[in-house]
Parts: C-alpha cells; structure tokens; sequence
C-alpha cells in the first residue's frame, strides 16, 4: 500500500489497483472499491488502467500462449510497483503454473452465480433454436458441451469483451450467444437472457463467479487491507479447484470444466468433467472431501479423471 502523495500522518492510505481496461473489468474493480471503502473507510483507492495483450489480440488464445495473455500486463504493473492490488476473474487465471514469483492472492471475493446464459434476439432457448443455428462462442469448454448436448447447433468463433460480442450478435455475425450469467450480471445487461443453462448442460469453466485479488506477497499493509474482504468457503471451492486444474495441467485449450461447493455444514465437494472437443469423449469425477483439505480434493478428483484417460484427451488437443 502505498501512502497518498504528500500525506502526514493520520491521513487516508491509497491503494493502487490495477486493471484491463474493458468495461467489465472496470466494473469488477468498482465491486472492490466499494466493498473496501464498507470495511475500511479510511483508505484511497485509484484505478491504474493497462490493456493486455489478450484485449489487443482477437485470435486464437493458445497463439499468444493462452490465458496468461490476459493476465502478464497486469501481473507486470503488480511486480514493478506501479500497483498495489490486482483484481482478477479466477477463471482467466492460468492454473497449470504458479502465480508469479513475488506475488499472492490475498482474498477470494463471494462467489457469484457460475452458470452460463443463452442470448437469442427472438428469445428462444437452445431446445427451440432450428438446426444451423450459428451460436457465437470461441470457449472449447462450450464448444464441447453443446456437441454433445445441441449437435444440431453450429458454433462460430466468437471473442472479445461482453459488450463487443453483444455488438457482434446485433451485427448478425451470429445468431445467438453463449455468455457467464456473472459477466452479464456486472455489466447490467441481464435483459438480454433467454435462457440460463444449468450446471448439468453446461458445466462451468474452473473458478467461475470468482474474483480474486492479488498483491505482493511482501507487501503486508495490503495484504491485511483487503483480507477481510475475502469468504472462507470460496477460498476453499478455489483451492480445490485450482489443485484439480494444476494436477490435470490443463491449458486454455482444454475443454475441461468443474466446480467445488462448500455445504454449509463443512463439507466440501468438487464435480470436475473432461471433455474432447467434439464431444465424443466424457470423463467425470465427483467427490466429497470428509475430512480432506481443499487441495487433497482437488487432487483425488484429478487422479480419478487421470485413470479414466484425461491426460491422453487433453494432450492430443493443440495449443
């Protein structure tokens, strides 16, 4: 954390957070801010805006070498002390390698809804959409389930923030989209819905409805800031989660998909899918933990998938 310019003592802390620059990234760091300003009136916080190299980009992820591209700028403003706080969705977040040297998560935010939504202009779900039905998606994790579920159904790639993909939806660059029902939630433009899809037709990307903040592990005046923000069955559900994602070595051209739940009687479990991207393949896990911590979990449910053949489906994927 860094004292505001030209303080005495006594006076407000400011904390820099650093963030893309697309609307809902704005609207993720506006969530903290005013959690923050509810639990510790007396700190400043300013906004410290970078694009990333996956904003710039609208190609394929895997060639700028996957999730990371949207993570690197900011994780560099974090590491050279241009910023004090870091705001992330977890699912953006690579898990097949640790987080960069010098830095932590210091709270996990309360999880928001982690389904996807279905965005038709006349309306319609995806049991009534005609054959042909060209539905905007670039996510393989989509891309796989609706193989399975609406094979009648063509995908077409489709990349970019909320709004711009809302954009190309009016463009009639396709005819229907499928979006985080978070990310819409963020961005207010819940009216757009025709249909939210349960966890059981499309099961969510590792670290959905997650936001995540980041400093530097040194830095403890933060740290202590913002802990207080984060909830402590989320940081369970992560820790499984992220296990799962860093066992399996999955990378973002891995249609591989899960979520952990806390129970509010202390019991945690973690349902994980791996999928080949057409479908064909489907491999599925489910465990409770009992008396395991989150990352036994996470790895247990990793080893069942693995004995079913995950790493041979997720290896033959490119990326």
């Amino acid at each position: 954390m860094s004292s505001a310019p030209g303080s005495g003592s006594g006076s407000s802390e400011l904390i820099r957070i650093v963030s893309r620059s697309s609307p809902m990234a704005l609207a993720q760091v506006e969530r903290v801010r005013t959690e923050l300003a509810a639990l510790r009136p007396g700190i400043r916080t300013e906004v410290v805006p970078v694009t990333t190299s996956g904003d710039r980009w609208m190609g394929d992820l895997s060639k700028l070498g996957g999730k990371g591209a949207f993570t690197k700028e900011v994780d560099a403003a974090l590491l050279a002390g241009e910023a004090d706080l870091a705001v992330h969705c977890i699912k953006d977040v690579p898990a097949d390698r640790p987080l960069p040297a010098g830095t932590v998560f210091a709270a996990y935010l309360k999880r928001d809804d982690i389904r996807d939504a279905v965005i038709h202009p006349g309306g319609l779900t995806l049991d009534e959409m005609p054959a042909g039905t060209r539905i905007g998606t670039s996510s393989v994790r989509r891309v796989a389930q609706l193989a399975i579920t609406h094979p009648q159904l063509e995908c077409v790639p489709m990349r970019g923030n909320a709004n711009r993909r809302l954009e190309k939806l009016e463009a009639g660059d396709c005819d229907a989209l499928l979006l985080a029902v978070s990310g819409l939630e963020r961005i207010g433009r819940t009216d757009r819905i025709s249909e939210i899809l349960p966890v059981d037709t499309m099961c969510p990307p590792i670290g959905a409805g997650v936001l995540g903040l980041q400093c530097r592990e040194d830095d403890t005046e933060t740290i202590e800031a913002v802990a207080g923000l984060g909830d402590a069955d989320v940081w369970k559900e992560i820790s499984a989660e992220r296990m799962l994602l860093h066992v399996l070595q999955g990378h973002c051209n891995s249609p591989i998909a899960g979520y952990a739940k806390a129970e509010r009687d202390g019991r945690l479990s973690l349902r994980a899918r791996v999928f080949s991207p057409d479908g064909k393949t489907v491999l599925d896990a489910h465990e409770w933990a009992g008396p395991l911590d989150p990352a036994t979990l996470g790895t247990s449910v990793a080893v069942a998938l693995l004995r079913q053949g995950a790493r041979e489906v997720i290896d033959t994927i490119p990326h």
